[in-house]
């Protein structure tokens, strides 16, 4: 995955292109005895010296091991383990990645709490603690989400992106991370609803609406993100047949359920039968118009608690669905034996 710039601005802004600074290659470490323009400098690890391996005058003293501090046998662990701390996290570029602890026992004096304050407000400015708390808070609900890492390092990079340029300034943390989740579970084809994010991170709808909004205009992502998907639609938008997967398996369906219910969705759009309902409503009204083509037994008050929609909004549904029943249901079907149209109930009232 690419770290670099993983959300451009529309507009990108004009940045001043800060000189590079390196070490100087062109200065070599010589004997000064054996002024041998090839050296052979060698490393003490055992007394800290650097040492001329031709004289053998110490050109140094003191030097750091960089060597691991325990043995590695190479068939049972691989790779020499170094001691150089963590893998360095792309997301922390440009912020000092190596953390102090100060231990808190201090015999009840009460030293190591001021140190640990005073550590704590110079270790790192504000903007990086915030930063920090950010991060941690975003792994956190992706874990509760049970989102793969690749949706919580999506989300990271775009509240990054969003803090360097003050997009979302004087709006609450909450709202800005939960905005960040939801369009990274779009960009990762890992839908989740508007309702679903709210009900996780306790943000109004009306406030993550207006965040991601903001954001999706400054970084110029795909518009509709919360409409149905049609035939020409972007592929980051979802759809009520991205739903049915997840809503199936909740439901304990049989696996020859969900793609005849994608079927039915696809035709129905074709059709322009629903056409402005929510994609949850589609997938709430589809299943249980589909279970009850395939005498599988499911109530509606079932279908409502997973889908999270209300059960007069499933019924909706599947009285439009029932009307266009013929165009609907393939013939296949009915020839196999797998749908028959009388088990449809004329009203859709709960089995």
């Amino acid at each position: 995955m690419a770290y670099s710039q993983p959300f451009p601005l529309a507009q990108p802004l004009q940045k001043v292109q800060q000189p590079t600074f390196g070490p100087d290659l062109a200065v070599r470490l010589i004997c000064p005895e054996c002024r041998d323009p090839n050296p052979n400098i060698v490393e003490e690890f055992s007394s800290g010296d650097l040492v001329c391996g031709t004289c053998g005058l110490v050109l140094g003293d003191r030097i750091v091991d960089t060597r691991s501090e325990w043995r590695t046998f190479a068939n049972d662990e691989g790779d020499d383990p170094s001691r150089v701390g963590a893998a360095s996290d792309p997301l922390m570029e440009g912020m000092e990645q190596l953390d102090t602890t100060i231990s808190f026992r201090d015999g009840g004096s009460g030293i190591a709490r001021e140190l640990q304050r005073a550590a704590s407000r110079s270790a790192a400015s504000r903007s990086e603690r915030n930063l920090l708390q950010a991060f941690r808070d975003i792994a956190s609900w992706c874990d509760q989400f049970s989102l793969p890492k690749t949706i919580s390092d999506i989300a990271k990079q775009l509240y990054k992106r969003s803090d360097e340029e003050k997009l979302l300034r004087g709006k609450p943390l909450e709202a800005v991370i939960a905005a960040c989740i939801f369009i990274a579970c779009r960009q990762a084809h890992v839908p989740r609803t508007f309702r679903e994010i709210c009900n996780l991170t306790h943000v109004s709808k009306k406030v993550l609406g207006q965040c991601y909004k903001a954001l999706e205009q400054a970084f110029n992502l795909t518009p509709g993100a919360s409409q149905d998907r049609h035939v020409n639609a972007p592929s980051g938008t979802t759809g009520a047949e991205d739903l049915l997967v997840r809503y199936c398996n909740h439901l304990d369906l049989p696996p020859n359920v969900q793609p005849i219910c994608s079927d039915i969705i696809v035709k129905a759009r074709e059709l322009g039968i629903a056409d402005g309902r929510s994609p949850v409503s589609i997938a709430g009204g589809a299943i249980y118009f589909t279970c009850c083509l395939l005498d599988k037994q499911k109530s509606v008050k079932e279908i409502s608690a997973v889908a999270g929609v209300s059960e007069g909004t499933i019924k909706l549904v599947y009285r439009l669905y029932y009307a266009e029943k013929e165009k609907l249901v393939k013939e296949e079907w009915i020839r196999d034996g797998k749908a028959k149209l009388e088990r449809l109930p004329v009203e859709s009232g709960s089995k």
